[in-house]
């Protein structure tokens, strides 16, 4: 188990880091660094962990994590396709301590503060998403406008707060520990019966201590948590096509031990029932 911070290896003097990851399943360890993270999913889906909220990622999204912001990849397992990523990392202080205080550069801060929380783009274009396709293939020069015109579009679009982190959030190195222990088991075993005392010992602390620890650092309960990781595991088994298994199916494969106690919860979470959700995509 990774223990945070994560380190992002960097190449002599440059100001921007490239990453492009092409695997069976993206690095699936809870993490964070101070570099701002900017990913375009090329083709790849699963589960995704920032902050305090769990989502999906899907191919095609636009993700933006802003520095220390805790945050875990769960690819879901493709027989016949990889998990490829394009990465661009970078601080404020990249370019000099002062650059985007400067007058002509002030209007980015937008980014910057949406940044803090992680956000997903909205409104992607293939112009836009073209940025990221040339920047490794740039020189020096031209990879830097390319990237002050990928900065120009994601601080212009429609945004999807990823998370209600902030900052002043982070985890200490011993926190993230015991939260990507914590994280990791949950995403492995969130199908089976998880007991408070069960995932109080993962974590090496009584109940009580837990249950206090992880409100304070997620702004919700343990039980709202694996509430949310079953219903957005349901969201993903309805929005399958080829997966034609019945609601209350769906449900007990996410860990519910009633399809009522399945259907409240999600429309509780969703706005809609499951069975409302499933036909809005068919």
């Amino acid at each position: 188990m990774k223990v945070l911070p994560f380190k992002i290896p960097k190449s002599g003097n440059n100001a921007l880091i490239l990453q492009e990851d092409l695997e069976p399943l993206f690095y699936d360890q809870l993490h964070q660094h101070p570099e701002i993270q900017m990913s375009y999913i090329v083709s790849g889906s699963g589960t995704l962990l920032v902050g305090d909220t769990i989502s999906r990622f899907n191919s095609g999204d636009v993700l933006v994590f802003g520095g220390n912001l805790p945050h875990v990849f769960r690819s879901d397992a493709h027989e016949d396709q990889l998990s490829h990523m394009l990465t661009v990392f970078f601080d404020r202080e990249s370019f000099g301590t002062t650059f985007f205080d400067t007058e002509e550069l002030k209007d980015f801060d937008y980014f910057f503060r949406k940044a803090a929380s992680g956000f997903r783009v909205l409104d992607t274009n293939k112009q836009f998403l073209k940025e990221f396709l040339i920047l490794k293939d740039r020189p020096n020069l031209e990879r830097f406008m390319s990237f002050i015109r990928l900065l120009y579009h994601l601080n212009k679009a429609k945004k999807e707060l990823l998370s209600n982190f902030t900052k002043n959030s982070k985890y200490t190195d011993t926190e993230g520990q015991r939260m990507s222990t914590v994280f990791d088991y949950c995403l492995t075993n969130f199908k089976e019966r998880v007991t408070l005392t069960e995932i109080a010992e993962i974590a090496a602390m009584s109940p009580t201590a837990f249950c206090r620890f992880f409100k304070e650092r997620t702004n919700k309960t343990f039980n709202q948590f694996l509430l949310e990781l079953r219903i957005e595991h349901a969201c993903q088994m309805l929005r399958t096509n080829e997966d034609q298994e019945a609601i209350a199916t769906i449900a007990y494969s996410c860990g519910f031990n009633s399809v009522s106690n399945f259907n409240r919860y999600f429309k509780r979470q969703k706005g809609i029932s499951p069975r409302e959700y499933k036909n809005q995509i068919a």
